[in-house]
């Protein structure tokens, strides 16, 4: 250590600073003398200077006062009400489709406990409102008034008394370590001044008289250099409506419900009763009673007001996730497709007769397609390898598109539709029992002309103007426009000019698409010949020169009559046309894999008995 400067008049080596006149002094009050701290601090103001004297008032701020609406419900209490309010839409839901398709009286239970246990088995499921209510109402008035009994009592003279002898302790037991701390620094010192003598100049008074000189930009510049703490990163929001809370899960929760009744229902039903008004989904907010819709602010109406009806894989997802869902947790197993009339709803879509539906159905159980809302819920497949897989690919397809998907591949098998004759050589053919290509392509064409002229002016795949509109469909789009537009009938007004003079008609209750129905003849169905047998080795016969064609090639095009087969089966399901021929890609190569395990087999029968 560095000897230090004896006090000439003194000889001590104890040198403090003072904080008020920033002189240097030693133990003695000697005053170092050749040291001048010169610093811009006024401490006395002349008397021209300007003195102006501050009052503080002991009045509290007034609060500010919020201008939100009172009635508005937020965060976990406003999710609450827009389940509410999703559960009074699908009670409307269930009457409307008891009352159209005449269900029986327990389709309304098990709807309401397929909802139940929707709301269990969402990511965040809704918190019970009694809860939210008390910690609304109690919660906020006893923080309130917790806080303004914190911030405005005095301490009792007890805890003043109190912390008093606390800090009287606290001094007596530093005390003794502070004393005993001095006494041996003293001790080293004057062992120090007998046992050395210190040069004129000590290096640590020199630093120190340096550092009382150093100019306040100095300090500036080390602030300046010294890196900021970074601010903490934002908390993402979490939104308040996810996908799986949206108006499209009643829809879904209709769909488990009649699939659990075992119902022939398809997903575009449940599209075509939206599009149509029947079935409440779109502008919900005008069948919701007052009550209830005061209370919702407008996020919460826009996650209430869908603009579209939903698609069908938009709810064979959530479908899909439900049933498994179900099944995990609860087992409780969702029954397979009835898929007996479905599949002949697809056989006539495409104009296909008995003949086809059986080798639909044969093909069908070769290949093992999906009739389950989702893999899991099916059994799994026989392994024979450890290889093997448990489940194919596309098996958690749409179950309608799969069962359309088949009978296109049976009519490429017979047909090809490659624009190649092809024709069967032997009588006992099924193929004989088909009709012709050039027909069934010309009557698949004419219906798909007829959709077209019939479709409703309302459907959001008809995209006709008013101005092109007919009387008839004119008349049906402003019957249509009274059932969309116009409130419940209990909010319609009792009597004004516009009900007196212009009163509406008792066909509004009615669908336009029932009218239609209605009011359409049976139309003949087209008399078509059966496939004649040809017996010549050079002509191709069905199932001879079959082409794969691959969906994801977007570059590449497809035969006229395969398209025109396949956007039919694309719109009687709902889906893209994409979509449709990449599942019917998978199926052909599964029935391929099928024709190679069976030759694969025969081989082999035919190796062991040529062996034996």
């Amino acid at each position: 250590m560095a000897p230090r400067r004896r006090c000439p008049v003194c000889g001590s080596k104890q040198w403090h600073k003072e904080a008020t006149s920033g002189l240097i002094t030693c133990s003695e009050g000697h005053v170092l003398q050749n040291y001048r701290n010169e610093t811009r601090e006024v401490s006395e103001l002349g008397p021209h200077a300007v003195r102006k004297r501050t009052l503080k008032s002991g009045r509290r701020k007034k609060e500010r006062q919020s201008k939100a609406d009172p009635r508005l419900y937020h965060g976990e209490r406003a999710r609450f009400h827009y389940f509410q309010c999703l559960q009074v839409i699908l009670r409307m839901q269930v009457s409307t489709l008891v009352r159209l398709w005449e269900l029986p009286p327990e389709f309304e239970i098990i709807c309401r406990d397929i909802w139940a246990l929707n709301l269990s088995l969402l990511p965040n499921p809704p918190s019970p409102e009694p809860l939210l209510h008390e910690q609304d109402t109690v919660g906020d008035a006893k923080q309130r008034t917790k806080g303004e009994s914190t911030s405005g009592r005095s301490p009792s003279p007890d805890e003043v008394g109190e912390n008093d002898d606390r800090t009287d302790r606290e001094d007596r037991d530093q005390d003794p370590a502070q004393s005993s701390s001095s006494s041996s620094s003293s001790d080293s010192e004057s062992e120090s001044n007998f046992g050395s003598d210190g040069p004129d100049k000590d290096s640590e008074l020199e630093e120190l008289m340096r550092e009382n000189s150093e100019t306040p930009s100095s300090e500036e510049d080390e602030l300046e250099s010294t890196p900021r703490p970074k601010a903490p990163a934002r908390k993402r929001k979490h939104r308040t409506f996810g996908q799986y809370d949206a108006p499209a899960s009643t829809v879904s929760c209709l769909v488990l419900a009649c699939w659990t009744l075992r119902l022939p229902i398809m997903y575009m039903d449940f599209v075509k009763l939206i599009e149509s008004y029947d079935l409440p989904y779109l502008d919900p907010l005008r069948l919701l009673p007052g009550n209830m819709t005061r209370h919702l602010r407008k996020h919460t109406v826009q996650a209430l007001s869908p603009h579209y009806p939903p698609s069908p894989l938009h709810l064979h997802r959530l479908a899909s996730r439900l049933a498994r869902l179900m099944y995990a947790k609860y087992d409780i197993y969702t029954p397979e497709m009835n898929a007996a009339p479905i599949l002949w709803k697809a056989v006539r879509n495409l104009q296909g007769t008995p003949t086809l539906y059986i080798l639909t159905k044969r093909i069908a159980r070769v290949i093992s397609i999906p009739l389950t809302l989702h893999r899991s819920l099916a059994p799994a497949l026989a392994r024979e390898k450890k290889r093997d897989p448990a489940f194919h690919k596309q098996d958690s397809v749409v179950p309608e598109v799969a069962l359309i998907a088949v009978v296109i591949v049976i009519m490429k098998l017979v047909y090809g539709l490659d624009g190649l004759p092809r024709h069967p050589r032997e009588k006992d053919d099924p193929a004989c029992a088909l009709p012709m290509p050039s027909e069934l392509i010309r009557a698949i064409r004419a219906a798909e002309e007829a959709n077209e002229a019939t479709r409703p002016p309302y459907s959001t795949d008809n995209h006709i103007s008013a101005l092109d509109m007919d009387e008839k469909l004119l008349d049906e789009y402003l019957t249509f426009c009274e059932k969309a537009l116009l409130p419940r009938e209990d909010r319609l007004p009792t009597g004004n000019v516009t009900t007196n003079y212009f009163p509406l008609s008792e066909e509004r209750r009615l669908s336009p698409v029932l009218l239609a129905h209605d009011k359409d003849e049976p139309s003949a169905e087209p008399v078509m010949s059966a496939v004649p047998f040809d017996d010549r080795p050079d002509g191709l016969k069905p199932g001879q020169d079959y082409h794969i064609y691959n969906a994801q090639d977007i570059l590449g095009t497809v035969p006229k009559d395969l398209e025109l087969v396949v956007a039919c089966a694309a719109q009687w399901s709902g889906v893209d046309r994409d979509y449709v021929l990449g599942v019917v890609e998978r199926f052909e190569r599964r029935v391929l894999r099928w024709l190679e395990s069976v030759k694969r087999k025969e081989r082999s029968e035919r190796a062991a008995a040529s062996s034996g």
